[in-house]
């Protein structure tokens, strides 16, 4: 039976939705504050999974593939091939792209139209959107999806908490000549950010160099600093708050006069690991859809869960690493678990993590210590 199914939000995530459902025959509008459709640029990295998601949507978005990862922490390095490469995609294209496909699938965009609120009126839910003229709009659905963002006004209005928020902070630098376009630098660095710093090549002379950091301004003073310590200029930064997932936040809430979804970063289907939210945002679109159209919840979404959760303890494991911790947990990768690192994405965590500690034990002994130490919260 057909929905109706109003979007919050002209996200990845809510344009993916909107493209699987409307060609499944929903009755789809996505309701977008800004004018147009014309996001920021900024360059991202997926693995391969993204182009089993999209389709031949992939190749339009790609910028570069990456064959090689190249890790870093004191002086220690550790590198491994890939045996099918992540690829670099620019946000906007993609966002671009997957407006164009819901569209033509039969969803109707309407842009200038900011969410405000909702509420059950028994039979549907009505909600209430300002246009560009400030005047209030109301309309109502039987499906209400939030894919408005880290901060969803949606999830707000739901009564879903606010998620902890991190920060991604990156520039476009030139690429220095010691670094091959296929390949990508990692550095473990503590003192400065609890993640990672990262050298993206997005083009044979550019690529990103950026950080995950907790608090913004104290983030771009490290990242400048280490530009500069490698002897780089930025070109322009590019920068986005991102949620923390939360195994207890649910994705889906009944309502008297309907269902609310939220799905992409308002879901806060991101991986805690490495804080990327491209692939597992269109997974949870994709288990929204398969929810709405089969009236229960799928296997698509408990298995995003489960992923993401994994990614939440692996994160609670890193999280206080000291820097020689990260020395040790280079020297323990051996050739066959570099192998295994490059065969297996951080998108498959449950087969990476069982092959990885079965391939070198060690590598548990050492979480376990960190758990247990009490060093970790």
């Amino acid at each position: 039976m057909s929905k109706d199914v109003a979007i919050i939000g002209a996200s990845t995530a809510g344009l993916f939705a909107a493209h699987l459902l409307a060609s499944r025959g929903q009755n789809v509008r996505i309701f977008e504050a800004e004018e147009r459709i014309d996001p920021a640029p900024r360059t991202l990295i997926v693995t391969n999974r993204f182009r089993h998601l999209t389709g031949p949507l992939c190749e339009e978005v790609v910028i570069n593939k990456i064959f090689r990862f190249e890790l870093f922490a004191d002086g220690k390095v550790a590198s491994f091939d890939l045996r099918n490469p992540d690829l670099v995609i620019e946000r906007s294209k993609l966002i671009q792209a997957l407006a164009d496909k819901a569209e033509a699938s039969g969803a109707q965009v309407l842009t200038n139209h900011r969410f405000l609120n909702f509420k059950p009126n028994g039979t549907r839910l009505t909600f209430t959107a300002s246009n560009g003229n400030g005047r209030a709009i109301e309309d109502s659905t039987n499906v209400l999806i939030g894919a408005d963002g880290a901060f969803s006004r949606v999830a707000q209005c739901g009564g879903w908490p606010k998620p902890p928020i991190v920060f991604l902070l990156q520039a476009v630098v030139k690429l220095p000549k010691d670094i091959a376009p296929d390949t990508t630098r990692v550095w473990f660095l503590p003192e400065d950010t609890r993640y990672f710093y990262w050298l993206i090549p997005q083009s044979a002379t550019q690529g990103v160099l950026g950080l995950i950091a907790e608090n913004n301004d104290k983030g771009r003073r490290c990242l400048e600093r280490f530009i500069e310590k490698k002897g780089l200029v930025p070109d322009r930064f590019q920068s986005a708050p991102i949620p923390v997932y939360d195994t207890k936040c649910p994705v889906r809430k009944r309502f008297s006069g309907g269902e609310v979804y939220l799905a992409g970063d308002a879901a806060r289907q991101v991986k805690v690991t490495t804080v990327g939210g491209v692939v597992t945002g269109l997974r949870g679109a994709l288990g929204v859809a398969e929810a709405i159209t089969k009236s229960k919840p799928t296997k698509s979404l408990d298995s995003l869960r489960r992923e993401l959760g994994l990614h939440g303890l692996v994160r609670k494991i890193l999280h206080d690493f000291s820097q020689s911790d990260y020395v040790k947990l280079l020297d323990l990768l051996t050739p066959s678990s570099k192998r295994l690192l490059g065969n297996v994405t951080r998108d498959e965590t449950e087969k990476l993590l069982l092959r990885l500690i079965f391939k070198q034990p060690r590598l548990l002994l050492l979480g376990l210590r960190s758990l247990l130490t009490g060093r970790i919260a």
